[in-house]
């Protein structure tokens, strides 16, 4: 008897995991949503409480095939920004391959892109660029190595990607060296940051990638 009870109850268990797996669970929905960084939330009317998150300003730069980039062209994309140097010969290259790794699993995707910024733009010209673009098999129509003014370069990685917490005004003494990475979303909100030169952290990037536009596909189709 109490085994008939048994295999009653585990047929019922397993129709309840069938019904759940094939007509409740939705298999389009992220497993888990990326935190939004620099989120805000302040009291408005009526009492309520309204969040604002902080967005990647606008941008313009030069880019390694001599044509303006700016924020526009990364419109309506997931992209991976860093701040980098051609010459350093101490993490970039260790980040620079890493990004590679990242582009070449993501290649071809219009939905993703990659941003990669020099802190040296005196030593940085464009021709510098292309070369270390080519080293890096760097299509310009999805990975982008720029340069600028360095007042305007190091504002938007501290004012824009918050990839550094010193104060600096870009002047001639000042010099950010970061390995992070940050991952922006389609709504220009950074939504992560990783080690550009830990292969662990990577792996995850590529993983959040794909769990945020997964998040936007299941958006656009709800």
């Amino acid at each position: 008897m109490k085994l008939k009870l048994i295999n009653v109850v585990l047929l019922a268990v397993a129709a309840c995991v069938f019904i759940y797996a094939f007509f409740i669970y939705d298999k389009e929905k992220p497993l888990r949503y990326l935190a939004i960084f620099g989120e805000k939330s302040y009291e408005a009317k009526g009492g309520k409480t309204d969040t604002v998150y902080h967005t990647i300003p606008a941008f313009s730069f030069t880019n390694q095939d001599g044509k303006t980039v700016t924020d526009k062209d990364y419109n309506g994309c997931v992209y991976v920004a860093d701040f980098f140097f051609t010459t350093c010969h101490s993490i970039c290259p260790i980040m620079s391959n890493q990004m590679e790794r990242v582009y070449e699993k993501f290649k071809g995707n219009k939905e993703v892109k990659f941003l990669s910024h020099t802190v040296d733009p005196e030593t940085d010209t464009v021709a510098q660029l292309k070369r270390y673009a080519i080293k890096h098999n760097a299509d310009a129509a999805q990975w982008n190595f720029v340069t600028g003014s360095k007042v305007d370069l190091y504002a938007v990685a501290r004012k824009g990607y918050l990839l550094d917490a010193e104060q600096g005004d870009g002047g001639p003494e000042d010099f950010i060296h970061t390995q992070n990475f940050a991952l922006i979303d389609k709504d220009k909100r950074i939504r992560g940051y990783y080690d550009g030169t830990d292969t662990t952290n990577m792996n995850m990037l590529m993983k959040d990638i794909e769990l945020l536009l997964k998040e936007y596909h299941y958006k656009s189709g709800h």
